[in-house]
């Protein structure tokens, strides 16, 4: 019985979170993948990027709720996601018109996109903190919990009780969904098949006549969809607020380097190896110890390795090794 007290308690407390976690990295790093790849430099923008889809899905959430609009249980953030990808996209392709089409004609160091990259990156933190302000913002609704803790301790007659919020589900039901179609699309599609051969050989495919414009505009759509999606699930499974995306790029990246920068796949797993390290570390692991040790055993500390404050820095330390140690991933993407 104790056994099965650690499972549950382990599952709650690590297992759930991480992949909920991480299937909101792995689709934030497919959007990075996806600019480093087909357009060639790191976009330090996309964390903002995610914070403004995600505001424009809030602002259009709130406004549903005061219209007395929703999905029952499920939030209606969900009814208001294509609006939100489709501010993010009308967003991104003018800026696209007006920052880095120019560079792209001048033949510009990809260095100094990413130095672009981090201008357009305040701009739109800025845009993000006006519109909608600093401060933490919650905008789920219908039901809390898929299964609640009493429900569960009911069922089972186990000490321990697991609780699986809706917003958990939806986010890794909603991850599967979109991971399956982005790789339908660049598989099975002509435009997708098109942005795969401009990735490989960029002067062959312009004499096979592949239209590098539309190649650019799948692109940054592509990526609205994925960053909206991203920063719209992760704000549903912990509050909106501004500042948080401009932290998450660096396990956004930590995640699509340790995968290996241009390799979608490898933007998928290294998203749930950040995750699973992030939420490992730093989970205090007396509770799970408490079942598996013998009575008197029990440890007196919370057997954790890195405060919660500090999981940031545990995507740092993964990205700093694999820098070292192996540049190209854990699918040897582009070398960064």
């Amino acid at each position: 019985m104790d056994l099965l007290n650690a499972v549950v308690a382990l599952s709650n407390f690590v297992l759930i979170p991480a992949i909920a976690y991480g299937s909101q990295l792995a689709l934030g790093a497919l959007g990075v993948t996806l600019v480093y790849g087909i357009l060639r430099f790191s976009n330090f923008a996309h964390g903002d990027t995610m914070a403004i889809g995600t505001m424009v899905t809030v602002l259009f959430t709130w406004w549903f709720q005061s219209m007395g609009l929703s999905l029952g249980p499920v939030p209606t953030a969900l009814l208001a996601l294509p609006f939100g990808i489709a501010g993010c996209a009308l967003l991104l392709l003018g800026t696209d018109r007006l920052v880095y089409r120019f560079y792209r004609a001048q033949k510009a160091n990809p260095v100094i996109l990413v130095i672009v990259s981090m201008g357009v990156m305040f701009i739109y933190n800025g845009i993000t903190r006006i519109v909608i302000g600093p401060d933490d913002q919650r905008f789920a609704d219908g039901a809390r919990f898929l299964i609640s803790v009493g429900d569960f301790r009911k069922a089972t007659g186990l000490e321990e009780g697991l609780a699986i919020r809706t917003t958990q589900a939806v986010t890794v039901v909603t991850a599967v969904i979109v991971v399956a179609a982005l790789f339908w699309f660049l598989n099975r599609t002509r435009t997708g098949k098109s942005m795969r051969a401009f990735s490989d050989n960029e002067d062959l495919a312009l004499l096979s006549g592949i239209s590098p414009e539309r190649v650019v505009t799948v692109t940054w759509l592509l990526v609205a969809g994925l960053a909206t999606i991203a920063g719209v699930l992760y704000g549903l499974d912990k509050s909106f607020k501004p500042f948080t995306y401009f932290q998450l790029l660096l396990p956004i990246f930590a995640a699509a380097i340790v995968g290996g920068l241009g390799s979608p796949l490898g933007a998928i797993a290294g998203g749930f190896v950040i995750a699973f390290s992030e939420v490992t570390v730093t989970y205090a692991w007396k509770k799970v110890l408490g079942y598996l040790t013998p009575d008197g055993w029990e440890p007196d500390g919370l057997v954790q390795l890195l405060s919660t404050d500090y999981k940031f820095a545990v995507s740092f330390m993964i990205l700093v090794v694999v820098l070292l140690f192996r540049p190209t991933g854990l699918f040897r993407g582009k070398s960064v």
